[in-house]
């Protein structure tokens, strides 16, 4: 779509661009949801991507992930062998409701910052305890857990001119194993539920993330495998306002789909499937 209000792109910003953030501005990535509709309110777009940042970065330590790495990288992408988690990467990938045309333009960066619901990005990283480095217009950097960076329904921290630079995920997270449960309503829609389970190896405990049925991730969080009551409890535990609701599914659907998936990530991790 043509925006018509756009009078400037800044095709080479500097190093730090968001010092010259004005109001009107919006970061220019992947583009495929700022170009899918009317953008009456802005004036200007900052191609982050002039500054070739890396888009992915293993090392002993774990995996950066730059902002504008696009789906389709990140789907390419093989993980060292002992990071099990990284078959995560893509079913994540496969979860986005886009073509192979999206996926070659989408950044992993745009699809945590609409922080929507269903953005499977997030999901992902959530499940992944991962850590966002988000650089303000001035000052210094600021790392926040991927759980607390979305706050609601296309809601999150970041400022005015402030911008996800890298995603850091750990090794010892990459080293999990995971069990996932997703449902559609067709078979490429959108997510009605995305949920991840993940267990330390030699131990028995579940980090349950909720996602795609609640505004914002929602992580369950336990030192030893619950029983089917407890995690089940657990669910019910989540406020009311936070569950979503639209055209895939209500809040009562999205509540009933997440405690039916969690119990069977539940035994899947118990069995050690």
């Amino acid at each position: 779509m043509d925006l018509n209000t756009i009078t400037e792109v800044v095709r080479r910003p500097s190093d730090r661009p968001g010092v010259d953030w004005r109001e009107g501005d919006a970061w220019l990535a992947g583009g495929t949801w700022l170009f899918s509709a009317e953008q009456p309110h802005l004036r200007r777009l900052i191609d982050l991507t002039a500054l070739h940042w890396d888009a992915l970065v293993p090392s002993e330590a774990g995996l950066e992930i730059g902002a504008t790495c696009t789906v389709r990288e990140l789907y390419a992408f093989v993980p060292r062998d002992d990071w099990i988690a990284g078959s995560l990467f893509a079913k994540s990938c496969e979860a986005f409701l886009s073509s192979f045309k999206v996926w070659n333009s989408a950044t992993v960066g745009g699809n945590v910052c609409m922080s929507l619901p269903a953005g499977p990005m997030i999901t992902m990283t959530v499940a992944l305890e991962a850590e966002y480095e988000l650089w303000p217009s001035e000052g210094a950097a600021r790392t926040v857990d991927a759980l607390d960076f979305v706050t609601g329904n296309n809601q999150n921290v970041l400022a005015p001119g402030e911008f996800l630079r890298r995603i850091h995920i750990s090794a010892s997270a990459l080293r999990k194993r995971t069990a996932h449960r997703r449902f559609t309503l067709t078979h490429l829609g959108r997510s009605t539920v995305f949920l991840i389970g993940t267990q330390t190896p030699g131990t028995n405990d579940l980090l349950l993330t909720v996602t795609a049925g609640t505004t914002r991730p929602v992580r369950l969080a336990f030192d030893s495998m619950p029983d089917a009551r407890t995690l089940q409890e657990s669910i019910d535990a989540i406020p009311a306002d936070v569950w979503f609701a639209d055209p895939n599914g209500t809040r009562e659907h999205r509540h009933h789909l997440t405690k039916y998936f969690a119990e069977e990530i539940r035994s899947e991790l118990t069995a050690g499937v």
